[in-house]
């Protein structure tokens, strides 16, 4: 700590950003440094060991990335920084706030998501073939989250044709008991995680936030919880960190298009540079796994990019060659849709850190904890949306739900696991934890 707070002390001229003043320093010498500070960008704050960066209209971004943002906080490999974060187009989306007037904010901002996102941060010394170690010490969401169904008429969510009509629904997030109440009877367990956690891409310009990348960003992985810690290729000197997106409670797929939307009062982050480290796509380490990933507009093609990440990865943790990872993966790979909606298709593969027993098959009907459906589908999307589609209905008849709440709740709680290809066919498993319903 001691050693940290001499760099500081000793760059405060260009690393402006911690606004680390020396007592001795006079107030117009630190009116000047927070000039010089405003000026460069940099707006984070070195309180107590840590750095600080609020979310303010000047540190934050609606639905754009952009490498020539200026950094808005500066810091070096092994510091703590703790972001706040703003709910969804720039932080408009708040209780009492229509779906009238959420639909308007999205159509009238075509092209840019809806996602606001805090930073960039800059970390000394990361450069092009570092990696980014990101551990989550602690998330503090704010007391409300919203989910919501936009017009049909957009096209967007999985199935907009299906589910035409708008819907806003508030939620009061419960912390002291970890919970939030969908419906009377129906809670939701609240495991807030960032949907965007990502660095600056290679090529310049503008770009949307909706989309993931081998650069991370709305990734909308919902293992990323407190705990666990993110690996990012670095593209661009300095990284440029971003986060946003803020989630309280989502499903395997976020069917719908969004997640319970929250905002952070506290992403608590500790980020550390590996030098010379080659990484294509992100990877997710938790207490208990590893995880690999694959993004693409074609599903069947992120399971393909999945599994080389994952065969890559076995390689260097496990020494395999490429038919012992395979093997490997079918025999203990856990292996889910991270979402299906951001024009980009996202599954993940969870290998656990101790070899226990095998992975067990997948249900294929009801079990004692789950109401359970099965497709199977060349296609693995069709697969996915046969499995998911099949589960919504059930839920809407069986449970006497409207089918807007049937498809906002499978947004938020479904369990969607990808089984074993056999005969050149995915089979996808849609599960719905019973527990879901108290009453």
């Amino acid at each position: 700590m001691a050693k940290r707070r001499d760099f500081l002390l000793g760059a405060a001229a260009t690393a402006a950003a911690a606004a680390v003043l020396r007592p001795s320093k006079s107030k117009a010498q630190k009116k000047r440094e927070e000039m010089i500070a405003l000026k460069e960008g940099f707006v984070g704050q070195y309180q107590g060991g840590v750095y600080l960066l609020p979310a303010t209209d000047e540190t934050v971004q609606w639905g754009w990335f952009n490498n020539a943002e200026p950094p808005r906080a500066r810091i070096k490999s092994g510091d703590t920084i703790i972001l706040e974060t703003m709910m969804a187009s720039q932080n408009q989306v708040l209780p009492g706030v229509s779906i009238e007037e959420i639909t308007r904010l999205r159509a009238d901002n075509p092209g840019r998501g809806p996602h606001t996102i805090t930073g960039p941060v800059f970390i000394e010394g990361a450069e092009p073939g570092d990696v980014l170690k990101v551990k989550i010490n602690r998330i503090v969401p704010r007391t409300y989250g919203c989910n919501w169904n936009l017009p049909g008429e957009l096209g967007l969510g999985q199935f907009p044709k299906l589910f035409p009509k708008p819907q806003a629904k508030y939620f009061y997030l419960d912390m002291a008991r970890g919970k939030t109440e969908f419906l009377p009877g129906i809670e939701l367990p609240v495991r807030p995680f960032p949907g965007i956690l990502g660095v600056a891409r290679a090529e310049s310009g503008q770009y949307s936030t909706v989309p993931p990348g081998p650069f991370g960003g709305n990734m909308d992985c919902r293992e990323m919880v407190e705990g666990t810690t993110v690996y990012l290729p670095v593209f661009v000197e300095g990284a440029l960190l971003w986060s946003g997106d803020s989630h309280a409670v989502q499903g395997n797929g976020e069917i719908n298009l969004t997640a319970v939307e929250s905002a952070f009062n506290e992403l608590n982050l500790t980020v550390e540079v590996i030098k010379k480290k080659p990484l294509s796509w992100p990877r997710i380490e938790s207490d208990t796994h590893w995880m690999t990933v694959g993004y693409d507009r074609d599903m069947n093609t992120a399971i393909r990019i999945m599994e080389e990440e994952t065969i890559k990865f076995l390689a260097e943790w496990k020494g395999l060659n490429s038919r012992d990872a395979r093997r490997y993966m079918a025999t203990y790979g856990d292996i889910r849709v991270a979402e299906v909606v951001n024009q980009l298709k996202g599954v993940y593969c969870m290998l656990p850190k101790t070899n226990g027993p095998a992975m067990a098959s997948l249900p294929m009907k009801d079990s004692r904890t789950d109401f359970v459906t099965h497709a199977v589908n060349a296609d693995a999307m069709e697969a996915m949306n046969q499995a998911a589609l099949a589960l919504i209905n059930r839920i809407k008849d069986e449970k006497r739900l409207t089918a807007l709440d049937a498809y906002s709740l499978a947004s938020l709680a479904l369990d969607a696991r990808i089984g074993r290809m056999e005969s050149g066919a995915y089979h996808i498993h849609c599960l719905m934890p019973k527990s879901t319903w108290v009453s």
